[in-house]
């Protein structure tokens, strides 16, 4: 009997972790380059398998812009956390999500307080805005 309920205060115990294993965003991981870039400048996201990224822009050699991306879980929460941008990361969190896109926002932030990805037609796009205005990204697959 002792080993009875041993057993099941084991099974109970073990059935209350909370689920971590999220689904994170398996369409970003590649290199993309950027096809709507200004005349001089080239724009690069590179997504590693543990989903972390880097995001740069390029005039000639120089670079220009450079961000440091990652999708982490905050109190089981996808974030997207943006880094090297501000004095502190920027996060945003992901409010919703298929198997193809994902939309993150942060509405205290100036901007952006929206970032949407999605990949279509073998492309991942992205939109960045605010309640006045936002930037289209197109990007294929290096």
């Amino acid at each position: 009997m002792r080993v009875l309920i041993i057993l099941s205060f084991l099974i109970l115990i073990s059935s209350c972790k909370p689920d971590s294993n999220i689904q994170k965003p398996h369409f970003l991981i590649g290199n993309w380059e950027r096809l709507d870039d200004k005349e001089g400048k080239k724009t690069y996201e590179f997504w590693k398998q543990d989903f972390t990224g880097l995001g740069l822009t390029l005039r000639g050699t120089d670079t220009v812009f450079k961000e440091i991306l990652s999708i982490v879980s905050i109190n089981d929460t996808l974030t997207l956390k943006v880094e090297g941008v501000n004095d502190t990361p920027t996060l945003f969190k992901i409010t919703s999500q298929t198997d193809s896109s994902f939309i993150a926002e942060n509405p205290q932030h100036n901007f952006p307080t929206k970032i949407t990805y999605f990949l279509e037609n073998e492309q991942l796009k992205a939109h960045v805005s605010n309640s006045e205005f936002g930037i289209d990204f197109v990007f294929n697959r290096q």
